[in-house]
């Protein structure tokens, strides 16, 4: 009998404790130290939300990486091996502004989730910029 749930996207109930790091990382290239502590600190306290992986990629004007990008590839494996990802952490955009929400940990995750169903309700912590 074939396994339905072969490629379904399993997730762990909370971020790992190195993606706070991660986003960090990647905020600091867009905002100061002081406004990086303060989102990272509001998404280590956020609950934990849902999105579907098309949503997140418009929000955040990204475009879908290649299957064949090696961390894509690596999620995709861990998908077919039924192996749990992390949660997605993200910081809202901005409607009235223009400015796309930003995927601050989690983009390959995504990628990988969207190429199994881009209807994917992902997991994720969102917390606001401060204005």
């Amino acid at each position: 009998m074939p396994d339905d749930n072969k490629d379904e996207v399993r997730w762990l109930p909370q971020p790992e404790d190195q993606d706070y790091p991660g986003a960090a990382d990647y905020l600091s290239l867009l905002e100061s130290d002081d406004v990086v502590a303060s989102v990272v600190a509001a998404l280590k306290v956020a609950p934990i939300q849902h999105r579907k992986a098309k949503d997140i990629l418009r929000a955040a004007r990204l475009v879908l990486l290649p299957e064949d990008n090696a961390h894509v590839a690596s999620d995709l494996k861990k998908i077919r091996e039924g192996k749990r990802l992390s949660p997605i952490l993200m910081v809202r955009g901005d409607l009235v502004r223009g400015i796309p929400a930003q995927v601050a940990d989690g983009y390959h995750r995504v990628c990988a989730s969207y190429y199994t169903n881009e209807n994917t309700d992902i997991p994720l912590k969102l917390a606001d910029a401060p204005r």
